[in-house]
């Protein structure tokens, strides 16, 4: 029994709304042949959609034995529809390239029917529209009433409840149209046969039932059904079955169907073909350019990574408007832009231990953001080369530290200048290798091998021959020395080309720093040893390898090569070196106790707080051994100032007098300086207070004589001291301190026991080099 309740249903174009149905209601049997009619547009069709399930309602509902259709979804319909409604249209819609056998099976395989069942029940079907004997015919082969009979067997194959007919009878002959009205009406004898009709005979003459429709209103009913609603109970909700149809099945009729149209195919596929393949294209061309750029970007900002360091300044702040950061003043007085105070006013330090330790917890969350995280250490690996029994320190490199350049130098050009050929390669070899090529033997694998790095055009610098021993380093020296002399340099003109072979396999002797200095258990101190060749060309014989193994070259595809040319070393390098520093004993003693330099035993404080240079931190006097060593003698005060030197050539002798082993004076981390060297062959009896004065008096001229030659600092005193004592400025300073030793009675007497003021030799030699050792036993 079918039950339709108070259906509406409208089209809406625009702001047109047209009422199709306007609330209708019918009840209609198990088994009755139900004709409709009425004019065009009354909503007859759109009543027989609403039942097949072909159209939605907007209200209302659509009860099949007791089934409520109003919360039907999708998959309930075309359960509804494959199960319960048989479709008869009137323009047949058979397949025209499948047999009739073949339409009729159709309806059974959406079903999911096996093949055998289908054959026998299409066969049925047919039969009973009387074209049993027409199986493998196609309908464009057969009449108009025989595609419709054809339509009809499709239909009733599977045993529908309702069979619905959209005017069967359109298109037919007066009689073929007989022949279809009897067929449905043999139909509707065991199920319900709704048929929309334009013709009212048709309908009079074989329907049980005649429902007039007009603007969306039944207008009659000639045989109308009454439900009591309370017999009926209350519809439920659920669905009639599923339809399914095997994966088989669907590539079977997909394959078919292709079959049937070849040249159809063809054209279809290539068409699609062309499509398929355009976006194919430029899908690829989006995704290689947008990999190109990926990887120019991820080249680029590994050669110019985000650098985050200790001490930040805002360089736009040097790019003001001058305006902005200007005192200015009043009439007559000149204005002051603050450059410096604008630019120093925005750096600020970062506390690069904190990020550190945030980035290595993972909360940052910047891994999403950067390929990779590397931090760097302001670490020189110690690196030397042994030539014979020379060294050469190669890193931090010192050829050019007489220029002002390199990192030996403090100057303000080594700041922007590096003659060092080693550096640090990334910790994430990810980060650079696929941007280059080996040319000979492979990346270091070990913290003590390192790799030579090519320029793009496969070179190496001449500077860098010289590093690897290559080429003979003194020929770099002696260029260096007629640069400075400014004489006309001698450039080698033999530089060739060099194999790679002959790169691989170089070595270079790492040394820990902390070995440059040696306990002195005497004073408790650790001592400086690195000028000290022996001991430095011990220690780096012993020196651990660090050994060429690989010789890299920028690909041609390479955009932004990351690696600089030169020696490349891997990170661990850097961490064995800390390592190594960090369990050192001179660096165990240092951090031990921090307020104490471990070098000179005086605390940093006291270090600081020092000023200038204090002639009294060269030594102490003891005024006793002074007394034996020196008379004062009142009856002489005048003297041969010419007799009083012994000179050779122009040249002042001041050693021939002590032996300088024996008065051997140190200055706090200065060169050793001999006190026989300062007072000479001085034949002079003089006092402690004299002493001091003519020590003062020295080295109050040297000092006015250092102001004049930046190159006469203190770290080369001993040099230089005795150079300013042999110019004019030094002999002069050196007669006026006598003279006012004498002149203010400071205890100044020429030796008597030696015949003719001769300054050389005799007993008075001998006596001052006694009182000396005394004096050198009992002052430290």
């Amino acid at each position: 029994m079918l039950q339709i309740k108070q259906i509406y249903k409208e089209y809406k174009t625009g702001n047109l709304v047209q009422k199709a149905l306007d609330g209708v209601s019918l009840n209609l049997r198990d088994n009755e042949f139900v004709a409709i009619l009425g004019p065009s547009g009354s909503g007859k069709t759109t009543l027989l959609n609403i039942i097949g399930g072909l159209d939605r309602y907007d209200s209302g509902d659509l009860i099949i034995n007791g089934i409520s259709t109003k919360k039907y979804k999708d998959r309930d319909w075309d359960s509804y529809r494959n199960h319960t409604i048989g479709f008869v249209f009137q323009s047949y819609n058979l397949i025209p390239h499948q047999t009739v056998l073949s339409n009729v099976e159709l309806a059974l395989t959406i079903s999911g029917v096996s093949t055998a069942e289908r054959k026998k029940r299409a066969q049925k079907a047919l039969e009973q529209v009387g074209l049993g004997q027409q199986l493998h015919k196609k309908p464009n082969q057969m009449s108009g009433g025989q595609m419709q009979r054809v339509a009809i067997a499709r239909a009733l194959v599977n045993d529908p409840e309702i069979l619905l007919a959209d005017e069967p009878t359109g298109a037919l002959d007066s009689e073929t149209i007989v022949q279809v009205m009897e067929l449905l009406k043999q139909v509707a004898r065991d199920r319900l046969v709704v048929m929309v009709t334009h013709n009212p005979e048709l309908a009079e003459a074989y329907a049980t039932r005649i429902v007039n429709l007009k603007d969306g209103k039944i207008r009659s009913d000639s045989c109308p059904f009454e439900i009591e609603e309370s017999s009926l109970g209350s519809p439920v909700h659920k669905s009639m079955g599923r339809t399914s149809m095997s994966f088989l099945t669907a590539l079977s009729l997909s394959f078919q169907n292709l079959g049937t149209k070849k040249a159809r195919t063809l054209l279809t596929s290539f068409a699609g073909s062309i499509g398929i393949i355009g976006i194919a294209l430029i899908l690829s061309l989006s995704n290689g350019v947008n990999a190109y750029i990926k990887s120019i970007e991820e080249d680029t900002l590994s050669e110019y990574p985000l650098q985050i360091q200790s001490t930040a300044m805002n360089l736009s702040s040097m790019m003001f408007d001058p305006g902005s950061a200007r005192v200015e003043g009043d009439s007559g007085e000149i204005g002051v832009t603050r450059v410096l105070a604008s630019m120093f006013s925005t750096v600020d330090s970062n506390d690069l231990e904190a990020l550190k330790l945030y980035f290595d917890s993972g909360e940052s969350g910047i891994e999403n953001y950067a390929k990779a995280v590397e931090y760097t250490y302001d670490v020189d690996p110690q690196i030397y080369r042994l030539d014979g029994n020379h060294i050469r320190q190669v890193n931090p490199d010192g050829s050019f530290s007489a220029l002002g350049i390199g990192s030996g130098s403090d100057s303000f050009m080594s700041s922007f200048m590096s003659t060092d050929v080693f550096y640090q390669m990334p910790e994430n070899t990810d980060l650079f290798q696929e941007q280059y090529e080996i040319k000979a033997g492979r990346w270091p694998e070990k913290y003590n091998e390192c790799v030579v790095v090519l320029t793009s055009g496969g070179s190496v610098s001449d500077f860098l021959l010289y590093t690897l021993g290559l080429r003979d380093a003194d020929e770099l020296d002696a260029m260096i020395s007629q640069f400075l002399s400014e004489e006309k340099v001698e450039v080698p003109a033999d530089i060739r080309p060099y194999g790679y072979d002959e790169m691989i396999g170089i070595a270079f002797k790492l040394v820990n720093a902390a070995d440059y200095y040696e306990y002195d258990a005497d004073y408790d101190l650790w001592r400086d040893k690195s000028d000290d060749e022996a001991y430095m060309r011990e220690l780096v014989a012993e020196g651990e390898d660090i050994t060429v193994v690989g010789v890299v070259q920028p690909s041609d595809d390479a955009v932004a090569a990351m690696l600089s040319p030169g020696i490349a070393y891997p990170a661990a390098l850097t961490e064995h070196v800390m390592e190594q520093a960090a369990s050192s004993q001179i660096v165990l003693e240092q951090l031990a106790d921090p307020g104490t330099n471990v070098l000179t035993g005086n605390s940093f404080g006291d270090e600081e707080g020092e000023s200038g240079f204090q002639l009294e931190s060269l030594f102490t006097v003891d005024e006793e051994a002074l007394g034996r060593a020196f008379g004062l003698y009142q009856s002489a005060f005048e003297i041969d100032l010419s007799d009083s030197f012994h000179m050779e050539d122009g040249v002042l002798d001041l050693a021939d007098m002590l032996d300088s082993d024996q008065m051997a004076l140190e200055l706090p981390e200065l060169p050793k300086l001999s006190m026989g060297d300062i007072v000479g062959s001085l034949n002079l009896k003089v006092s402690s207070k004299g002493i001091h004065q003519l020590t003062n008096d020295l080295f109050d001229g040297y000092q006015e004589y250092a102001s004049a030659h930046p190159e006469a600092d203190y770290s080369k005193l001993n040099e230089y001291f005795l150079e300013y004592l042999q110019t004019p400025q030094g002999q002069q300073r050196i007669q006026e301190s006598i003279r006012d030793i004498i002149s203010s009675g400071g205890g100044l007497q020429p030796d008597t026991s030696v015949s003719g003021g001769n300054a050389g030799g005799g007993a008075f030699q001998e006596e001052m080099r006694e009182e000396f050792r005394d004096l050198e036993k009992d002052s430290p």
